[in-house]
C-alpha cells in the first residue's frame, strides 16, 4: 500500500499475515540453529545467516523506505556496521571511493582501513554539492545529508545524477532524516543507509543499523559481508526495534516541529551564532532542503562564544541530557568539540531536540542560556 500516511504505513509495517490467536507482532527468537533434515533449502538455516525476527524488522524497514515496491533490507548490529558492509563490500584495491570530510565522526576511521586496503579515498565537503569535483573515476560516493554535525545539505539527485553518468554507485547516509524525512532511493541513491540506534528507534536503547536497495545483486553483497564479518543484531534488539517503529511517525513529527520551534527562538538570542537547522528559511542549505526532504530532522546545531560558556549552557539545562546520541525521545545536547575529529569551534553545540512539551523544552533553554551568560 504506497498511498497509506506515514503513520499508518509506520504502525503496520513488517507485521505478518493475521493467524488466529497468534501475537500481531511475533516474539524475538532466540535460535541459533534450526531443525534442518536434507538439503538447507528453507529460509531459517543457521543464526548468523537469517532470523524471522530479523525478517520482520527488514520488511517493516523496507516498507518505509519504499512504500509499495521491492526492496532489499539487510539489519545490522550497529549504524557503523552497516556503513562499512556498503563500503567493503563494493570496493576493492585500486577503487576510488568519495567521502564527505564534514561527515560522521567515524568515517576517517573507515577512510584508514580502505586506504590500507589499496582504495583510493578523495573527500570534499557536503555543502555547495562540492562531492561532484571529485567524482571522475569513482567506484562508489558517499553522501551524508543533511550532514552531522553540521547540518549541511546537498543536492542527492544532482549528485546522483552525474555520480551514475560515470558508472559510479551512490550511498546516502539518512541516519539523521529517517524515511519519515527524507527517502534516498527515490531520489536515485544505489543504497540507503543508517545508523538506527538513532531516531529510527528513537529510545537511546538499542545498537542497530541497516541497508536498503533496490537492486538485489547489490543488496546481495552486503548481506554476504554481514555473514561473513557476523555483524548481525540480536533478536530481541531486532523485535525492539520492530515495536518501537510503530511509533515513529509520531516521534518524528513532534521532534521535527520541536526543532523549528527550537531554532527560531535561538535566533532571536545574541549569544547564539553559527545557527543550523534545513528547516529554517533563512539557513543556507534551506533551498536545496525543501526539494528533497519531506521533514527536517531533530537536531539543530550552534555556536556560543567559547567552551566555558557552552559548558555552562548544558550544565543548566534541566530537561536535556549530556549525551553524545541524537534521534530520541529525551532531548539530548552536548558540546561536540570534547571529542576531537570534528571542524566546530569549541564553543560548538548539537542540540537533539526530544518529545518534550515545547513550551517547556524552550523555557529550559532560555534559562540555561541566561545562566551561561550572565
Amino acid at each position: 500500500m504506497s498511498t497509506i500516511g506515514d503513520g499508518t504505513r509506520a504502525v503496520r509495517a513488517g507485521l505478518p499475515e493475521p493467524q488466529q490467536y497468534e501475537p500481531t507482532l511475533p516474539g524475538p527468537v532466540f535460535a541459533a540453529h534450526f531443525h534442518l533434515s536434507g538439503e538447507p533449502v528453507g529460509p531459517y538455516t543457521y543464526g548468523r545467516e537469517t532470523n524471522p525476527t530479523w525478517t520482520h524488522l527488514e520488511k517493516a524497514i523496507g516498507e518505509l523506505e519504499a512504500p509499495g515496491e521491492e526492496v532489499v533490507t539487510t539489519v545490522f548490529a550497529s549504524g557503523m556496521a552497516a556503513i562499512s558492509a556498503v563500503l567493503f563490500s563494493q570496493t576493492r584495491a585500486g577503487d576510488v571511493v568519495v567521502l564527505p570530510d564534514d561527515g560522521y565522526q567515524a568515517l576517517p576511521l573507515v577512510r584508514e582501513q580502505l586506504e590500507a586496503y589499496g582504495v583510493e579515498v578523495r573527500t570534499a565537503p557536503t555543502g555547495g554539492d562540492a562531492q561532484l569535483t571529485a567524482l571522475e573515476g569513482a567506484k562508489l560516493l558517499w553522501i551524508e545529508t543533511p550532514s552531522n554535525p553540521g547540518l549541511d545539505v546537498c543536492d542527492v539527485r544532482r549528485l546522483v545524477e552525474a555520480a551514475h553518468a560515470g558508472g559510479t554507485l551512490v550511498a546516502v547516509d539518512n541516519t539523521l532524516a529517517t524515511p519519515i524525512g527524507q527517502r534516498p532511493l527515490d531520489l536515485g541513491a544505489d543504497f540507503s543507509v543508517a545508523s538506527d540506534t538513532k531516531g529510527m528507534t528513537g529510545h537511546g536503547d538499542i545498537l542497530l543499523g541497516h541497508v536498503t536497495c533496490r537492486d538485489a545483486d547489490l543488496a546481495a553483497g552486503v548481506r554476504r559481508w554481514r555473514k561473513v564479518v557476523g555483524a548481525i543484531p540480536g533478536p530481541m534488539e531486532a523485535w525492539l526495534a520492530h515495536r518501537s517503529l510503530a511509533t515513529l511517525q509520531l516521534r518524528i513529527e513532534r521532534q521535527c516541529a520541536t526543532a523549528l520551534t527550537l531554532a527560531e527562538a535561538l535566533v532571536e538570542r545574541p549569544e547564539v551564532t553559527g545557527l543550523r537547522y534545513p528547516g529554517l528559511p533563512s539557513d543556507p542549505s534551506y533551498a536545496v532542503a525543501v526539494r528533497q526532504m519531506r521533514r527536517f530532522g531533530s537536531v539543530v546545531s550552534f555556536e556560543l562564544a567559547d567552551r566555558k560558556t557552552a559548558e555552562r549552557f548544558l550544565q543548566a539545562l534541566r530537561l536535556v541530557d549530556d549525551a553524545t546520541s541524537f534521534g530520541g525521545l529525551r532531548s539530548t545536547a552536548e558540546r561536540r568539540g570534547r571529542w576531537g575529529g570534528d571542524a566546530v569551534s569549541e564553543g560548538f553545540v548539537r542540540f537533539s531536540v526530544g518529545a518534550e512539551d515545547p513550551e517547556d523544552l524552550l523555557a529550559d533553554v532560555a534559562q540555561a542560556l541566561d545562566a551561561a551568560t550572565a
